[in-house]
C-alpha cells in the first residue's frame, strides 16, 4: 500500500529525530541516505537479509534460526548477525551459551556451530550472557560496525540479521548501515497485527529495502488427541494483513512446545523439521539470485 505524503512526513520526522538528537541541524532526505560500512578485509559476504517485526515477543529470533538452519541445508555457506543487542538469543538457540568469540589480526572471529553456521552476538563478546548491554546509541552502532566491518565473516552466500524489534534508533542504524537486499517480517495472529506490521513495511519503505514477504508464528495449536486445528488468538489476519501492505505471505507456524524446547537446548540445527518455511526460503533464492544476475555473478 502507498504512503500518503502525511504518513511520509511523519515517519521521515521521526527518523530525523532519531539521527539528530541534541543537534540543531535537521537533515535532508539526500543526507539521510544509508551510509554503509564497509566489510572486512578478505570478507566476501554476497547477500544480507533482515529478519524483522514491529514488536517484540513474535518469535523474530526463531524464525531468523529456522531460515539460517534450512539454508544451511541447502549446502549454502550461512551467518547470522545478531543485532538485537539487549536481547540476544541467537547463540543458546545454536548451542553457543558460554561461547566467547575470539579474535585474531585484528579482526572479531565469529563463532562456528555444529552445522557450519557462523554467528556474531553481543552474548559471545560479553563476560557472562546475563549481563545486561548497557550501551547508548554510539556504542550500539559501534558494536554494529565491527560485527560487520571487523569481523571475519570469510566466504558467505546469507547474512542473516536478526534485527532489533521495533522501529527503533538500532533498526534505523541496521537499515542504513547494511547492504541489506530485503526483509522477512514476523508476525503473530492479535488483532494489533496490521498497525504492528504497517510500521515495519513503512520503515522498510522509507529506507528503500523491500520486504520479501510476512511469516506469522503462533498461528495455531494442532490437538495431539484429535488433530484439530485451534486458533487461540482468533482467525489469521496473515492474508488480510498481507494484502493490505502488497506483501507476500511466507508461512505460518503454529504454537508446539517443540520449538521452545529445541531453542532451550540448543539443537536447533540437527531437531528442525525439514521443510519448515519453505516459501520464505525460496523467496530469499530468488532475490540472491536476481542480484546475482543484476551484479553478473555467477
Amino acid at each position: 500500500m502507498p504512503l500518503s505524503p502525511e504518513e511520509e512526513e511523519a515517519i521521515r520526522r521521526e527518523f530525523e529525530a532519531s539521527r539528530n538528537s541534541g543537534h540543531e541541524k535537521t537533515l535532508t532526505p539526500h543526507e539521510t541516505a544509508p551510509q554503509l560500512f564497509e566489510q572486512a578485509p578478505g570478507s566476501n559476504v554476497r547477500h544480507v537479509i533482515g529478519v524483522v517485526s514491529g514488536k517484540g515477543g513474535v518469535g523474530k529470533s526463531l524464525v531468523c534460526g529456522m531460515l539460517a538452519t534450512e539454508l544451511a541445508r541447502t549446502g549454502a555457506k550461512v551467518g547470522i548477525l545478531d543485532a538485537d543487542l539487549t536481547g540476544p538469543s541467537i547463540p543458546k538457540m545454536f548451542g553457543l551459551s558460554g561461547v566467547h568469540a575470539s579474535a585474531a589480526d585484528n579482526l572479531l572471529l565469529p563463532v562456528e556451530t555444529t552445522g557450519g553456521i557462523k554467528i556474531m552476538s553481543a552474548n559471545l563478546v560479553l563476560e557472562s550472557e546475563t549481563d545486561p548491554v548497557l550501551w547508548r546509541g554510539p556504542v550500539v552502532a559501534g558494536a554494529l560496525q565491527q560485527f560487520w566491518g571487523q569481523c571475519a565473516w570469510g566466504e558467505l552466500d546469507y547474512l542473516l540479521i536478526d534485527m532489533p524489534p521495533g522501529t527503533s534508533d538500532v533498526a534505523l542504524t541496521v537499515f542504513q548501515s547494511f547492504p541489506i537486499e530485503g526483509v522477512v517480517i514476523v508476525s503473530t495472529p492479535q488483532d494489533l497485527v496490521q498497525m504492528v506490521v504497517g510500521k515495519a513495511v513503512k520503515m522498510a519503505a522509507m529506507m528503500d529495502v523491500p520486504v520479501l514477504g510476512l511469516v506469522e508464528n503462533m498461528s495455531y495449536i494442532t490437538c495431539p488427541d484429535c488433530g484439530k486445528v485451534i486458533e487461540p488468538f482468533g482467525p489469521s489476519k496473515l492474508a488480510e494483513t498481507a494484502e493490505l501492505y502488497g506483501i507476500d505471505v511466507l508461512g505460518r507456524l503454529p504454537i508446539t512446545g517443540d520449538y521452545a524446547r529445541m531453542c532451550d537446548y540448543g539443537v536447533i540445527e540437527t531437531a528442525l523439521p525439514e521443510g519448515l518455511l519453505e516459501d520464505a526460503v525460496l523467496k530469499i533464492q530468488t532475490v540472491a539470485a536476481f542480484f546475482d544476475d543484476m551484479n553478473g555473478v555467477s
